[in-house]
């Protein structure tokens, strides 16, 4: 039998890079909304919640299908953590409707996935028995650098002996669309990661986030483009 999975998205009203931007409009339709739908979309996710300090943003996330959960001041500022919201929201849904026993803990501001994607990485955190899952996009062909004590160097290949593209180790980056994890986790270790830790791979045009201002007109570039919208 299915465990009983919230899906929790953490929208706080505040943001000093784009201005409201969980309700911006991203190909028609608020930004939160994109999350709300693929959340509610996915099989295996049984009620997708939304906790949120704005009116505005429950409304819009209400409107879309989700169930609001207004989030105290004291877990609402530029410094509180997304685990502060995701558990506050556990706490009040588990209240209201019986206790869950999964979350897929979801990143509004990367709005391009699927619902296949919530649902293949729900399969594999059972068939794999895991503890906590997160989504990650390959990188494996890039040639990395970094700025080290003496200045530039290279992470992942010697550039006196470079070698193939294809020969580069696969390196995986943890892309922040969601996670899947067991509630202990949050309440016991307030970490979205712990116990048995698994992947769900991404395709690479899932990995952009809305951060800048120049990520909309991105986002809504690969959206069109692969027909999401």
């Amino acid at each position: 039998m299915a465990r009983k999975t919230l899906a929790v998205i953490a929208a706080r009203g505040g943001s000093k890079g784009i201005p409201h931007k969980n309700l911006l409009d991203l190909c028609g339709k608020p930004l939160i909304a994109w999350t709300v739908e693929q959340a509610r979309a996915a099989r295996g996710v049984d009620v997708v919640a939304v906790s949120s300090d704005s009116d505005t943003i429950l409304a819009a996330a209400e409107a879309a299908g989700a169930v609001g959960v207004r989030r105290p001041d004291d877990i609402s500022g530029d410094l509180a953590s997304s685990e502060s919201a995701w558990l506050h929201a556990l706490d009040a849904i588990d209240e209201r409707m019986g206790r869950f026993e999964r979350i897929v803990a979801l990143q509004a501001t990367s709005p391009i996935r699927e619902a296949r994607d919530i649902e293949e990485a729900l399969d594999t955190f059972e068939r794999e028995e895991l503890d906590s899952l997160l989504s990650v996009c390959e990188v494996e062909d890039y040639f990395n650098w970094r700025i080290g004590t003496g200045g530039p160097e290279p992470i992942n290949y010697d550039f006196r002996n470079r070698r193939m593209r294809q020969q580069i180790e696969k390196r995986y980056l943890e892309n922040g669309s969601f996670y899947v994890l067991i509630p202990s986790l949050l309440r016991e270790q307030n970490n979205r990661l712990g116990g048995k830790i698994g992947f769900h791979v991404m395709e690479r045009h899932k990995m952009f986030q809305i951060d800048r201002p120049e990520d909309v007109k991105l986002c809504a570039a690969i959206i069109q483009a692969y027909g999401y919208a």
